[in-house]
């Protein structure tokens, strides 16, 4: 399954931005162009989660919120230069599921979308991922390769999740302790690279020797 987007942002850089961002991690995103039809757009898209701005042209974002869950229980997660605690407060009384500050860490914000989607869709299959005749199971945390197998803990399967959503381009280190570890300061950089350790030998044991690459300074790479 493909989950829609809707992205409600009027900054014309972030607005492209995000849409290809969200389009680089296997979502169907659209942006908002006309902001006084914002709240019949969502009726007629029928967006599995919106990222929705406060400062909006017309009426802000917490007016739109309102709105919105009048008819609908879609998550709304809110992503705004404003850090204000009595914003943050403000999205949540008002119907938001979350509340991200620009400038926003990309691989946080996708982690952010991803647990929401999944808490507000639980019965929905996770999808297949495939890269150069490997085939992830999201939902069965394995890896499968010319019939063979191979089991992998929930850090394998989040790392190679992320490289497989980001195949072909290069994972920077710094990106993806984020995405692991939602930025968590004591975490050892040593960590990522065990872990990574981990996979090679758990790959190569089903024949996908140097799947994974290393980028010297740069990150890792499928």
């Amino acid at each position: 399954m493909i989950y829609r987007i809707l992205v409600v942002e009027d900054d014309p850089t972030i607005q492209r931005e995000l849409v290809t961002l969200l389009q680089g991690d296997g979502y169907q995103a659209e942006a908002v162009t006309d902001f006084s039809a914002v709240v019949s757009t969502v009726r007629d898209r029928q967006p599995h989660l919106i990222l929705l701005d406060i400062q909006l042209p017309g009426q802000s974002g917490f007016s739109l919120c309102s709105q919105i869950r009048a008819f609908s229980n879609v998550p709304i997660l809110f992503v705004t230069s404003s850090s204000s605690d009595m914003d943050e407060l403000s999205s949540l009384l008002l119907g938001g599921d979350g509340f991200v500050t620009k400038p926003y860490h990309t691989a946080i914000l996708l982690a952010r979308i991803a647990a929401l989607l999944k808490r507000a869709y639980p019965h929905q299959p996770d999808p297949v991922l495939t890269w150069r005749g490997a085939t992830l199971h999201l939902d069965r945390s394995q890896l499968t390769y010319q019939e063979a197998t191979a089991d992998l803990t929930r850090n394998e399967l989040k790392i190679l999740a992320y490289l497989f959503r980001h195949a072909g381009t290069i994972c920077a280190r710094g990106d993806l302790v984020s995405y692991l570890w939602d930025n968590q300061v004591y975490v050892d950089d040593n960590a990522l690279s065990v872990n990574i350790g981990r996979i090679r030998e758990k790959l190569a044991g089903i024949g996908l020797t140097g799947f994974i690459q290393t980028k010297h300074r740069q990150g890792y790479l499928i």
